[in-house]
């Protein structure tokens, strides 16, 4: 008896072990893997790095609380901020910036600092209570054009930060950097694995760290909000929506599976036309229907981009279940005018802030924002706000590939934004806006 009970118990075993290995055939493994060794910086602004004094200003403007941040900008500003911790943390290409909530200045480095390189992408992890960002340096002597991944060791900015410097000789840029409670993510175009991971915990720790990298682009990475360990990442591959996660076997390494491919069905997805300005021929960058963030927020993913809506530049944005299915849709759009460069912030309960800048041929380059209470009408957003008027038309195509909208780390409700305005020599200044909610 007791040799049958063996017998049986063995083959419930075997068949659970063949069950799940048969449910999880649909994952694919890292393309290869590398050890990392971290930069160490014991603080933000060590002896050899200049201060950099960007910003500040703080002043109420249509209501709300608005302070600058960099003022130094060429056509390609970059802006990014990420909020936690009691800071509002700030990047461009020239360098990072730290203000307190009340807009006020604190410090700031040049982005040679750490590591070098351009195109920012902040991020706050609400979860293990740290800062993020990139740097993507192509011109290092060694040729390997490092993502420079650059994590906080504490919710104080100014403290210590583990720089993990992870070549991608074939890389362009334009990547996306996302985390959730387990994980980093990074993609970037060019070269053949443009998609790796690493686990959150070896960079918090400042630890040596395998990084993980997977064949082509699995997507841009999302803003984990949601307490989660899973990574998920998004990207519209012609008419489709297409949801990819990345999760763990059982042996705790990272494998990735496609969660959804669905038709969108969407009238306007077209990438947005150039835009115009005041007086001048030259036309602008409106942005991009590849959304440049994304947020993982109660079960869903939000993002806006920028669309040809009638010839024009529009911003739609979207909340998008896990199963690709379309919750709800709005547009924001302006008859003979241009919406472009637009980021979302979502924060718990679902209230929204939209993020983007105003163009047209009797207007310069100014930043807006536009929000919504989760009680709202589904698809729709309050009047648009104006956070200034562009004074100077840039000369050339390129403005910035980013703006940048958030939520506040420490009490995940107000929302913040950072958009670019151009000064009278049509170069990049930023505004920062807090949207606060109760």
């Amino acid at each position: 008896m007791k040799y049958f009970l063996t017998l049986v118990l063995a083959l419930v075993v075997s068949f659970g072990n063949a069950q799940k290995k048969e449910e999880t055939s649909s994952y694919v493994k890292p393309s290869r893997t590398e050890v990392i060794i971290p930069i160490k910086k014991e603080q933000f602004r060590e002896e050899a790095c200049k201060q950099r004094v960007q910003g500040g200003n703080p002043r109420m403007v249509n209501g709300y609380l608005q302070f600058d941040g960099s003022m130094d900008g060429n056509r390609q500003v970059d802006p990014q901020i990420a909020v936690g911790g009691g800071y509002v943390f700030h990047g461009t290409n020239l360098g990072l910036t730290i203000y307190d909530k009340e807009g006020n200045y604190i410090d700031g480095v040049s982005q040679n600092c750490f590591n070098k390189g351009i195109d920012p992408k902040l991020f706050y992890d609400v979860h293990n209570k740290v800062f993020g960002f990139d740097l993507w340096n192509p011109w290092d002597d060694k040729k390997k054009k490092p993502v420079n991944i650059a994590i906080s060791e504490t919710n104080d900015p100014r403290g210590a930060w583990n720089i993990y410097p992870v070549p991608a000789p074939g890389g362009r840029d334009g990547g996306g950097i996302g985390y959730s409670k387990k994980w980093i993510g990074y993609s970037f175009p060019g070269g053949d694995d443009r998609t790796f991971v690493l686990k959150m915990s070896q960079a918090k720790a400042g630890k040596t760290a395998t990084v993980y990298h997977f064949e082509g682009t699995l997507g841009h990475p999302v803003f984990t909000q949601d307490a989660i360990d899973d990574l998920y990442f998004f990207k519209i591959e012609k008419d489709n929506f297409v949801i990819t996660r990345v999760t763990e076997d059982e042996n705790g390494a990272p494998v990735c599976e496609v969660v959804s491919t669905k038709k969108h069905g969407l009238e306007y997805m077209n990438y947005p036309p150039k835009s115009p300005q005041k007086g001048t021929d030259q036309v602008t960058s409106s942005g991009d229907r590849n959304p440049k963030n994304l947020i993982l927020q109660s079960g869903c993913i939000w993002f806006s981009q920028a669309v040809d809506y009638k010839g024009n530049s529009a911003v739609q944005w979207h909340q998008i279940k896990l199963d690709g299915k379309i919750v709800q849709t709005g547009l924001i759009k302006k008859e003979n005018s241009n919406f472009i460069q637009t980021t979302i912030g979502v924060n718990k309960r679902n209230d929204v802030i939209i993020g983007f800048q105003e163009t047209n041929k009797d207007m310069f380059i100014s930043p807006r924002m536009t929000f919504r209470y989760a009680k709202d009408k589904p698809g729709t957003t309050r009047a648009v706000i104006s956070l200034g008027e562009g004074t100077g038309a840039t000369n050339g195509v390129a403005w910035g590939d980013y703006s940048g909208s958030t939520v506040d780390g420490d009490n995940l409700m107000d929302l913040w934004t950072i958009q670019s305005i151009a000064n009278q020599e049509g170069k990049g200044e930023t505004v920062i806006a807090k949207m606060p909610f109760k």
